[in-house]
C-alpha cells in the first residue's frame, strides 16, 4: 500500500468516523482471525465500519487507490474469501437485529451472526430460516443459498430474505426487493456478495418455540448399516423431518457416524417421530429431545476449531443411496488424520417447490448436498496442506459418477473450473452474468462465491 493511500485512508478515517486499522493493530488482528487460517498476503487494512457511509467511504478508497476490496461478516469461508491483500470491509460491529413480531420480519445488519439473530428472535416466539452453526454470519449463507435443519417446511435461508439494503460499486445506496431493483433482488438470493456490500437484510420469521433434535452417535463400523436405514427412514418422512449424517473423527481419533435429526412441526409429535433413529445400530451417544432452536445450532461447537488451515470439496447428489454410502465409508478409510469428515445436507419439501427461475440458486429438486472438510492441524507444514487437499479433491472425484452437474456455490473453491461454476447456476446462469454487468461493471466485488464466465455457457436448449 503506498504511503498516499494510506494517509488517504487515515484522512478520511477521521472525517466520517470511521476506526481503519493495520498489521500490527489489535483490532487488525482480531478482524483477521477468521475460521479457516488465511494462506498467502494478508491485507493492507481493515476499515471497522459502523454503517452505510463507511461502506461507501471504503470501497471509493478502494477503487481510488486500485485496491482489492473484500467483505468481513461472520468470517466462516473456509476460501477466505473475507480476506484479500487490499481493503477489508469489516462488518462486525454492524451486528444489530431488530424483530418487528407484527409483521413477523426481522432487520438483521449486515455483520450480524446467525446467533445474533435468533437470540433476538427466540424470546418474541419466533425463528429465522437458518444454517446449522450458530457462529455463521447470516448475510453471507442467506446470499448464497443457506442449507438447514428447517429446509422441508420453509425453504433456503434465500427463500424467506424479504428485502436488502446494499452499496453499489459506484457507492449508491439502494434498497431492493421484489419491486424495487428487482433484478438485483433476483441475483443476491443465490448469487452471493457479487453485487454489493449488504448492509442490512429484512428475513421472514416463522412462529416456532422449540424443535426436537438431538446428536446421535454410532459406531463407524456400523457405518454402512446405519446410514443405510438412516436414509430408508428418512424417505418416508414428511416436510417439517429434516437428517443431517456425518462421518468425523471422533474423541479418540477414529471415525464415527453422527445422525442429527430434526422434527420443526408440533413438537408433541418430535420424539415419536424421531425414535427410530435411536435404533439405527449400536448407540454410542445421544438422545432426542424437545429444545429451544437457538440450542440446535450449538450442537457442532465443539468440533469447529480457529485457526486450522482448511479445505472443502463439494457436490449434489440425487440421493442418499447404497453406492454413495460405500463411497462415504471407503473415503474416511482413507483419511489422512482425524481433521477429515464428510457431512450431508438435505434439499426437499419447500425448497424444492420454489420454481427454478424465482431467485438466482440454481438447483430446486429433491437432493444431498455433500460437504468434505479436510482441516490441518495447527502446526502443519505445507506437505501436511497438501495431503488434505488431495484428500478432499479424491473424495469429492470418487462421487463423480454418482453426482449431479454443479454444485453449491457457497462451498466452491476458488479457481473452480468455470464449467462446473456454470453449472451450478442452472438456467439461471445467463441472466446472473447480465446483472453482474448491470451493477458491478469493474468487478470491484471480486472477492465472492464464483459466478458464471461468459465464455463457459453453452447454448441453452
Amino acid at each position: 500500500m503506498t504511503n498516499l493511500i494510506g494517509r488517504r485512508l487515515q484522512r478520511l478515517g477521521e472525517q466520517v468516523q470511521c476506526r481503519v486499522s493495520v498489521p500490527g493493530d489489535d483490532g487488525y488482528t482480531a478482524a483477521t482471525a477468521i475460521w479457516a487460517k488465511p494462506a498467502g498476503r494478508m491485507p493492507n487494512a481493515v476499515v471497522h465500519c459502523l454503517k452505510a457511509e463507511h461502506v461507501q467511504w471504503a470501497i471509493r478508497t478502494a477503487r481510488d487507490g486500485d485496491l482489492p476490496l473484500s467483505v468481513r461478516g461472520g468470517g466462516h469461508d473456509w476460501a477466505c474469501r473475507s480476506l484479500c491483500n487490499g481493503i477489508v470491509l469489516d462488518l462486525r460491529g454492524m451486528n444489530g437485529v431488530i424483530v418487528d413480531p407484527d409483521d413477523e420480519v426481522a432487520q438483521v445488519s449486515g455483520g450480524a451472526l446467525i446467533a445474533d439473530v435468533i437470540n433476538v428472535s427466540d424470546p418474541y416466539g419466533f425463528v429465522a430460516v437458518t444454517g446449522s452453526v450458530g457462529a455463521v454470519g447470516m448475510t453471507g449463507i442467506t446470499l448464497g443459498g443457506g442449507y438447514g435443519p428447517l429446509i422441508g417446511r420453509f425453504g433456503l435461508a434465500l427463500d424467506n430474505l424479504v428485502g436488502a439494503e446494499v452499496v453499489l460499486a459506484d457507492g449508491r445506496v439502494v434498497v431492493t426487493d421484489e419491486d424495487n431493483e428487482a433484478e438485483l433482488f433476483w441475483a443476491l438470493r443465490g448469487g452471493g456478495g457479487n453485487f454489493g456490500v449488504v448492509t442490512a437484510m429484512r428475513h421472514r420469521l416463522h412462529e416456532m418455540s422449540a424443535v426436537c433434535s438431538g446428536m446421535l452417535v454410532y459406531p463407524f463400523a456400523e457405518a454402512r448399516t446405519v446410514l443405510f436405514h438412516c436414509a430408508e427412514l428418512a424417505a418416508f418422512m414428511p416436510d417439517e423431518f429434516s437428517v443431517q449424517v456425518g462421518i468425523v473423527g471422533g474423541p479418540d481419533g477414529m471415525p464415527v457416524v453422527m445422525v442429527l435429526p430434526t422434527w420443526c412441526g408440533k413438537p408433541a409429535e418430535g420424539e415419536a417421530r424421531l425414535a427410530p433413529f435411536l435404533k439405527l445400530g449400536s448407540l454410542l451417544a445421544g438422545t432426542v429431545s424437545v429444545v429451544p432452536y437457538r440450542a440446535l445450532l450449538t450442537a457442532f461447537d465443539s468440533y469447529i476449531v480457529n485457526g486450522r488451515r482448511t479445505f472443502m470439496e463439494t457436490c449434489w447428489l440425487p440421493a442418499l443411496r447404497s453406492a454413495a454410502i460405500d463411497t462415504f465409508i471407503s473415503s474416511m478409510e482413507a483419511a489422512v488424520s482425524a481433521g477429515c469428515a464428510i457431512f450431508t445436507h438435505e434439499f426437499k419439501g419447500a425448497a424444492s417447490r420454489v420454481p427454478e427461475e424465482a431467485t438466482a440458486f440454481g438447483l430446486r429438486r429433491d437432493h444431498v448436498l455433500v460437504e468434505i472438510l479436510a482441516a490441518c492441524d495447527e502446526r502443519s507444514d505445507t506437505s501436511d496442506d497438501e495431503r488434505h487437499w488431495q484428500w478432499a479433491r479424491a473424495t469429492r472425484h470418487a462421487f463423480d459418477a454418482l453426482a449431479l452437474p454443479g454444485a453449491y456455490p457457497n462451498l466452491l473453491a476458488p479457481g473452480e473450473q468455470p464449467d462446473r461454476v456454470t453449472q451450478s447456476y442452472g438456467r439461471n446462469a445467463r441472466r446472473l452474468v447480465t446483472v453482474k454487468r448491470d451493477y458491478d461493471p469493474d468487478n470491484v466485488f471480486q472477492s465472492a462465491i464464483p459466478l458464471p464466465v461468459k465464455g463457459a455457457m453453452a447454448p441453452i436448449a
